[in-house]
């Protein structure tokens, strides 16, 4: 049985905004990602889950157990911020130990279970000061700490980096994944970073005006995306609406019934530069290099193609990319039966 049961939830808001037909099964030691862009729900359903506001319809259940009628602190949850939400005027030692005191936890019990919480973060020489006298990441450790401590069943995530630089983004992620495979932790996380995203979760829920899109593994949300939302949102792809006077997409799509509207959608890894004269060829426009690769935008016979250009490919860097002029193919192409927008 799924720990969390979000069950044809919905939440209706006087601007007219809406969530509606959320349908979520998460297990146990699972760590789920709601991503989407800002204002399409992500965080509504966290806070649905807290019971911070009420559905519309809909279920909620957690082992089983419907928990719509109670309130914030009798649910088996608990929620880490984005601004931390520390109490000031407590030391760290009095945030965590905060929680564990009202479940009547013994004092030698208490510092045994914050001296092992804070070494997992590591932070062990940081009891006895303040919220001000933390950074920014130290702060969201102590708040994830605090959040773990009370041993939620499920534990909701919002944003809790977005406050962060990008470089300290990468080590909590990297943390926090390593906490919850140690702990086996349920987590529901939200965020509107794909890289984070595809790096935490183990089922991604793309979500867009109140809707879901598309659940599935990062790899397969990534490599199969259900439209043409997810394809744009998650990744660069290129995309071009079929034209039946564009000689290029017909020699594409020679072996598929062509239906009406079309979009045939490439990834830049899958594009290929070569010298080797083809039916798609064009100028390069652009050449950005990012590192381990080289972002070359190419002005096509077909339209404008971006591609990634890996400088480990054979032949070295100038190799393909030195002229204007190029020729381009597909390793892969995707169909969506949508016109573009």
């Amino acid at each position: 049985m799924p720990i969390l049961q979000l069950v044809d939830l919905s939440k209706e808001f006087a601007s007219g905004f809406r969530v509606h037909n959320i349908n979520i099964d998460v297990q146990e030691g699972e760590l789920i990602v709601l991503l989407g862009p800002s204002g399409c729900g992500k965080t509504t359903i966290l806070r649905l889950v807290a019971g911070f506001i009420k559905p519309a319809g809909g279920d909620i259940l957690i082992d089983g157990r419907s928990v719509i009628s109670l309130p914030p602190e009798k649910r088996p949850t608990a929620m880490v911020f984005q601004n931390y939400s520390l109490w000031p005027h407590m030391t760290v030692y009095e945030n965590l130990a905060f929680g564990l005191r009202l479940r009547k936890t013994p004092k030698r019990e208490i510092d045994r279970q914050i001296s092992g919480a804070l070494e997992m973060v590591h932070l062990c020489d940081v009891t006895d000061r303040y919220p001000s006298q933390l950074s920014g990441g130290e702060q969201q450790r102590v708040a994830l700490v605090r959040a773990l401590l009370i041993r939620p069943r499920v534990l909701l995530l919002d944003e809790p980096f977005s406050s962060l630089d990008a470089k300290l983004r990468i080590q909590l992620r990297e943390e926090i994944k390593s906490i919850q495979e140690a702990t086996r932790t349920t987590m529901l996380f939200v965020t509107h970073d794909q890289e984070e995203a595809m790096y935490l979760g183990n089922t991604l829920v793309v979500m867009n005006q109140g809707a879901i899109e598309q659940a599935a593994t990062p790899l397969e949300t990534y490599d199969h995306p259900r439209n043409l939302f997810v394809a744009r949102f998650l990744g660069e792809m290129n995309c071009f609406e079929f034209d039946e006077n564009n000689r290029p997409l017909h020699y594409l799509l020679r072996d598929v019934a062509v239906r009406l509207p079309l979009v045939i959608g490439v990834r830049p890894e899958d594009v290929h530069l070569s010298r080797r004269p083809g039916p798609i060829y064009g100028e390069i426009q652009s050449k950005v290099p990012f590192g381990h690769y080289i972002r070359v935008v190419v002005n096509t016979n077909m339209g404008t193609v971006m591609a990634y250009y890996w400088r480990d490919s054979e032949g070295g860097d100038d190799s393909v990319i030195s002229d204007n002029v190029t020729y381009v193919s597909f390793s892969q192409i995707h169909l969506f039966q949508e016109p573009l927008t």
